[in-house]
């Protein structure tokens, strides 16, 4: 199992906590991980991606170039930028409820969630959209467990923040059961 990751969106979006959930979930799980954080001149607001490979074999470099097997877009330049890092048969996972436009590619595979939304209307937070579109990736790829991503949400944002576990916890079933019920 290899997973070249790209997580891209504004700051402030929670795309670095989705990575480095993602990074820590999948030590837990005894895989070989990296996670690569790149920032643009301002943080909230600003853009914000970065790199997460998960995989069973040791990894050479954590760069990821044009060799990313999921890329999850949180807004149209995230989108624009990245969807030709994607392999050929890649997955992309794009937050509907802010990129309106298609990607112009037709030999991947794309999902169209609408992160926002769902957070908002199911979850009555919109800054969970992150932890949507992660339950998502996770009922496509299938690659970690639920249990393994809360404890690596724990391990993130210690016990001060355990109140909010419930919310992400319920923000994760969302984004999954968006999946089954529409692909």
């Amino acid at each position: 199992m290899d997973n070249f990751i790209i997580c891209s969106g504004f700051g402030g979006q929670g795309v670095m906590s989705m990575g480095q959930i993602l990074a820590y979930s999948g030590m837990i799980e005894s895989k070989e991980v990296s996670w690569l954080p790149s920032y643009g001149p301002e943080m909230r607001g600003g853009t914000a991606n970065c790199s997460v490979i998960l995989s069973d074999e040791p990894i050479g470099s954590p760069v990821i170039t044009n060799n990313a097997t999921v890329l999850i877009a949180m807004n149209l330049p995230s989108l624009k930028k990245f969807q030709d890092s994607l392999v050929e048969n890649g997955v992309l996972l794009v937050n509907s409820s802010l990129v309106k436009e298609a990607s112009d590619r037709e030999d991947i595979k794309v999902y169209k969630i609408p992160a926002n939304d769902l957070a908002h209307e199911q979850c009555a937070n919109l800054k969970v959209a992150n932890m949507v579109m992660l339950g998502a990736y996770l009922e496509i790829s299938k690659s970690l467990k639920d249990e393994s991503v809360l404890h690596g949400f724990l391990k993130i944002f210690g016990e001060r923040k355990a109140d909010l576990l419930p919310i992400n916890e319920k923000a994760l079933q969302v984004g999954r059961e968006y999946i089954k019920n529409n692909y």
